[in-house]
Formats: structure tokens, sequence, C-alpha cells
């Protein structure tokens, strides 16, 4: 058995309110953001700011907020998909500048399920004894990819960082079985085209103007919504049933539901799809916009500072999106 110790995440101080983005794009009223996305404002990370430092704020956050013996923690994992550098890995900094312990470290590259991912690795690495104490990390500056003139993902998207203890002894909540799936055919729906090694040979930065109006050029980030939102449309109402099945719980014992904190739009969606009761299923994206892999433990961390869940609760958490890709898990209280 794993279990999630603590949870906390950092954001920038750089505050991006839709009164902001009005000033710059005046036919985008405030009150149209905000029903549109449910998104009130977003945090960006400075210009000399990287993911790895945002990772590394969030973590000594964690560590001063419940003591932690950080010399404890014998594996490190961080999710991204703004590294450094393509090569050394990021996580290598990241434990040296946290004055970890030489431990074993590495990155993975996901996005939107990237924290359903990561506890499933997590949860690996202890079961098989591999690891007792794990700090799993997630951050993201998708704003560095993002064209200043790009409207639509400007509104959309927020940086943040999360850190969450996960340990083989009894803590915040024990994690369950998962569901893992991807769907590569999709991968061009959601894409910054100039990145890596082939990307950089491949494409060019002359910017144009995308069918939704958007500029941007092959090295920022490309997104085509109604295709993101056919997905999850259909995939995630599906994973929700068939995974509910799969670890044998029943859809009314489940007590809250955190999904990917995307929009509101798409969300409610999902909710009326799924037919998810309003008061179990958590929104938690107005003061953070979607931050990728951080809106699920952001989500948690705030549930939990609230006091919504307490011992016996059960909730599901579930990522989808860039990739394809998708996870879901049973979190019991």
């Amino acid at each position: 058995m794993a279990f999630i110790h603590s949870i906390d995440f950092y954001l920038p101080n750089n505050e991006l309110s839709n009164q902001d983005l009005t000033r710059q794009f005046p036919e985008w009223n405030v009150e149209k953001i905000s029903a549109k996305t449910g998104i009130k404002k977003r945090f960006i990370a400075d210009e000399h700011e990287f993911a790895s430092d945002m990772a590394i704020k969030a973590a000594n956050k964690l560590f001063e907020k419940t003591k932690f013996d950080k010399s404890k923690i014998d594996f490190l994992i961080y999710c991204t998909q703004s590294p450094d550098y393509l090569l050394p890995t990021t996580a290598c900094i990241i434990q040296d500048r946290l004055n970890l312990n030489k431990i074993g470290a590495f990155d993975f590259n996901l996005g939107c399920s990237g924290y359903i991912y990561g506890l499933s690795i997590a949860k690996g690495f202890i079961s098989s004894g591999i690891a007792n104490n794990i700090l799993f990390i997630t951050s993201e500056t998708y704003s560095k990819y993002i064209n200043e003139k790009d409207k639509s993902n400007r509104t959309i998207f927020g940086d943040a960082a999360s850190a969450t203890i996960i340990t083989k002894e009894k803590g915040l909540c024990k994690i369950g079985n998962f569901e893992l799936g991807s769907d590569g055919s999709g991968s061009e729906n959601l894409i910054v085209k100039s990145s890596g090694v082939k990307g950089s040979k491949l494409y060019n930065e002359l910017e144009k103007t995308d069918e939704f109006g958007n500029i941007h050029s092959d090295k920022d980030l490309y997104m085509n919504g109604p295709e993101i939102f056919n997905f999850t449309g259909t995939f995630v109402p599906n994973l929700i049933h068939s995974f509910l099945l799969k670890v044998n719980v029943e859809f009314d014992d489940v007590d809250f539901f955190v999904f990917h904190q995307a929009n509101k739009f798409m969300l409610d969606y999902l909710r009326k799809k799924t037919k998810i009761p309003k008061e179990k299923f958590i929104l938690e994206l107005e003061d953070y916009g979607n931050t990728v892999s951080s809106t699920i433990p952001i989500a948690l961390c705030k549930i939990v500072e609230k006091g919504k869940v307490n011992s016996g609760k059960k909730v599901l958490v579930a990522g989808f999106g860039v990739g394809f890709s998708w996870g879901a898990s049973i979190l019991d209280f």
C-alpha cells in the first residue's frame, strides 16, 4: 500500500486578471471570459523564473508546513512539459538544489493526466520496495510557450507547481488502483511543434493566425479546442464508468470527484454527462486557471484545507488531455 502524506502548491507572484486581458483584447470582456472559462485570474512565472524554480519553492513550502524530515526522502519524481533542458534531467538538478540525499530521480513528460500517472509510479515504487518516501513534484510554465497575441490560451492557462509526499506509512489518504490510457492519434491537437529534436528541424517561427483567430508560430503552444472538447466528452465519461467497474466501487459511494481543472464549460459538460451531483463535483480553477499537471493536487489541497474531506471519504481523481492521455484513481481518506 501507498499513502499521500501531504500536498502543497506554489504560485508565481505575477497575477494576470481578466481585466488585464480585456485591456489587451477589448473584444473579450470580463464577463464573457468568466462565464466561458470559470477563471478570474491566473499566475504567470517571471521571465527568469522557470519550472524548476517553482518546483523547488513548492517542495520547500511543503517541507516547512509539514516539518517532514527531507533526509527521509529516498526518491524524487518530477512531472513537467517545460523542463530546463532536454538534457540533463531536471529532476537531478532539483535533487541537488533541494539538498536531498543522492537518491534516485527522474522526469516524465505528461500534461493534464500527469498527476495520476505520477501517483501510479510512486505507488509502484513503494509497493515493490524501491522507495519508502517519495517526493512527487509537478511544475509547469506553459506561459513560456504561449504567444502574447494568443488570447484563447492566455485566458485558460496559468503557471503553478505542486509537491506531494507519498509514503508507505498511513497518512492523509490511501492511494487506490488505477486505470491509465492514451490515444496518440490526437497528439497534434495540443502541441508545441518546434519543440524537441524533431520539431526544431521541421518547423519554423513565422507567425500565423489559426482557424480560431489566435496568432502563434510553430514555437508556440497550439490547441485545437473543439477536438480537445470532443475527446474529453467521449473518453472521460467512459473512463469514469469503466474505472469504477474495474475497482468494484459503486458510483454513489464516491464522495467527491476531482477532475483535471481544464475550464468550467468543459467540466460542467462532463459533470452533466457523467451524472455527477453538483455537490460532489469539485471546481477549483477560478483563482488559478488551467495549471496542467498541477490542477488536481491544487484542488485536493484546497478541499482538505476547507475541511470538505475527512476519514472515510472516497475521492475519485481523473486527469485527461494532451497526448491524448488519461487516468483515474480512488483516494481513500
